[in-house]
């Protein structure tokens, strides 16, 4: 059997808000923005280059929902976003105005920082050596 993670929802207040995040500043690809009429939302999934796997950019419909925004793992690092070139990420991150909450650091499996996505959910960078 094989098996492979897809997509992950990430619960956002606005789409193109969230779209204007990812796309723009996180420099991640626009694969799909289609009204669904039926339930009266979007489908947008962005994914980082290269990527198979993705996000879909759900807007939050409700109160339970919104309070969800940035806090999708209770505070802690919940995505991990790797990249063959560490430093060209970090630097064109901290020029786009991405908020680091960890400076980098050299680990045993390689370089890493922490970032905070337009929602305050926190992201590793990580440059995984080998």
């Amino acid at each position: 059997m094989k098996q492979s993670l897809a997509l992950v929802s990430l619960v956002v207040a606005d789409y193109d808000e969230a779209i204007d995040f990812f796309v723009g500043k996180l420099g991640f690809e626009l694969t799909e923005d289609s009204y669904q009429a039926e339930q009266d939302k979007r489908w947008v999934v962005v994914t980082p280059p290269g990527s198979a796997a993705g996000l879909l950019l759900a807007r939050a419909s409700d109160d339970v929902q919104r309070a969800a925004i940035g806090n999708q793992a209770g505070g802690r690092v919940w995505l991990f976003l790797n990249t063959d070139d560490f430093w060209r990420d970090y630097e064109r991150y901290r020029t786009a105005g991405i908020e680091f909450t960890r400076p980098p650091m050299e680990q045993d499996y390689g370089t890493v920082a922490v970032f905070r996505d337009l929602c305050g959910n926190q992201w590793d960078l990580i440059q995984r050596k080998g």
